[in-house]
C-alpha cells in the first residue's frame, strides 16, 4: 500500500488546467463505539465507515488566487472552511477557484465537510500536477479532521484510534437504502461529553477492540442489531432524531441506525416498493430531509473520482 500514488486518469486526454468536476459522497457510520478517553483527551473509537450515493460536487479551475464560492449561503467560504484548509495545506499560495455544489446535509454526521475536504486534496493534487502520494494525502488529511482519511479510501472501512486509522474491509453491497435529516444541530463535542467516557488502560483497549473486530468482520454483522453508543444520550436531547428512527421502522426498514454524533439516521430495505413507498409516507414530515440512496463500493468510488493506483 505505501507504494501506491494517487494518480489521476486524464480522460479523454483533456489537459490539467481545464475546469473539471468531482463528487464528494457522504459516509454513513454502519456501527459506532466510543470505548474511552485517550491519555490526549480525545477519545478511541471503533466504527464500520461507508460512503453513500448522496453527494456534493466540487469543481475545480484555474485562478489567480484562491477562491471558493457554494451555491448554499449557510456554507462558509472562508479560511474556516475544510476545503480551504485543505487547499492551504497543499499550497500556501496555490490558485484555483473552487465551486461547491451542497447536496449533504450540513451537520448531519454525514461526514460532508469530511469529504469536501478530501474531494479538494485530490481536486488540487491534479490541477496543480502535485503527484503526491496515497500516504501523503493521508497524513496531510489526518491534520485537517478525523473523517478525512476515510474519505481517500471509500467504500467500507474500519476506522480506529480517532478515526484517523483506516482499515479497508470487504465491501458491504447495499442498494436500497434511506437516510433522513431532521433539520437538527448536534454538536459532537457535546455529544462525546454526554457519554462520560473512562480512560482505558492498554490491556483493556486490545480486549474491547478484538471483540468489536470480531462483531464487524462476523458474516451476519448486518443482520444483527446495529450500535451507535451516541443514540441513547442524544436521542434524550433530540427526541426528533428518535423519532426519525422510528418513523423509518415503522416504514419498514429492516435496520435502522443514528449516523456519526447525528442528526442524520439511515434504513435499508428488502424491497424497492417499501422503500418508495416510505419515501412517499416521508413528503409529511416538512422539517425532514430525505435520500433514496446506495452504497458506494470502494472501486466505484475511485472510478467515479478517476483515481488509479
Amino acid at each position: 500500500m505505501s507504494g501506491m500514488h494517487f494518480c489521476f486518469q486524464a480522460r479523454g486526454g483533456y489537459p490539467l488546467t481545464v475546469r473539471f468536476s468531482l463528487p464528494s459522497f457522504a459516509k454513513v457510520n454502519l456501527h459506532l463505539r466510543v470505548l474511552g478517553k485517550r491519555d490526549d483527551d480525545f477519545h478511541e473509537i471503533f466504527t464500520v465507515f461507508q460512503t453513500i450515493s448522496l453527494a456534493d460536487e466540487l469543481s475545480f479551475e484555474p485562478a489567480e488566487r484562491l477562491q471558493l464560492v457554494c451555491d448554499d449561503p449557510a456554507v462558509p467560504v472562508d479560511e474556516t472552511n475544510l476545503i480551504t484548509r485543505a487547499a492551504r495545506a497543499l499550497s500556501s499560495n496555490g490558485a484555483a477557484r473552487i465551486s461547491l455544489a451542497k447536496r449533504i446535509p450540513i451537520g448531519g454526521g454525514l461526514g460532508g465537510g469530511s469529504s469536501n475536504a478530501a474531494t479538494a486534496l485530490i481536486g488540487l493534487n491534479r490541477l496543480w500536477d502535485l503527484g503526491l502520494s496515497r500516504n501523503s494525502l493521508l497524513q496531510i488529511g489526518s491534520e485537517i479532521g478525523s473523517d478525512v482519511p476515510f474519505f481517500l479510501h471509500g467504500g467500507t472501512c474500519l476506522g480506529l484510534g480517532r478515526g484517523t486509522e483506516i482499515e479497508p474491509v470487504a465491501d458491504f453491497a447495499a442498494r436500497l437504502m434511506i437516510v433522513v435529516a431532521p433539520g437538527i444541530h448536534v454538536s459532537t463535542r457535546e455529544a462525546y461529553a454526554g457519554l462520560k467516557a473512562e480512560s482505558l488502560t492498554n490491556a483493556e483497549l486490545s480486549r474491547i477492540l478484538r471483540v468489536c473486530r470480531s462483531e464487524a468482520e462476523s458474516p451476519d454483522f448486518l443482520q444483527t442489531a446495529l450500535i451507535n453508543d451516541f443514540e441513547p444520550t442524544v436521542f434524550t436531547s433530540y427526541p426528533e432524531i428518535g423519532r426519525a428512527k422510528q418513523r423509518l421502522i415503522e416504514l419498514g426498514a429492516s435496520q435502522t441506525l443514528m449516523s456519526g454524533s447525528g442528526s442524520s439516521v439511515f434504513g435499508f430495505f428488502d424491497k424497492e416498493e417499501t422503500r418508495q413507498t416510505a419515501m412517499k409516507a416521508l413528503d409529511n414530515e416538512v422539517n425532514w430531509r430525505k435520500f433514496a440512496v446506495a452504497a458506494i463500493s470502494r472501486s466505484e468510488y475511485r472510478e467515479k473520482l478517476g483515481l488509479a493506483d
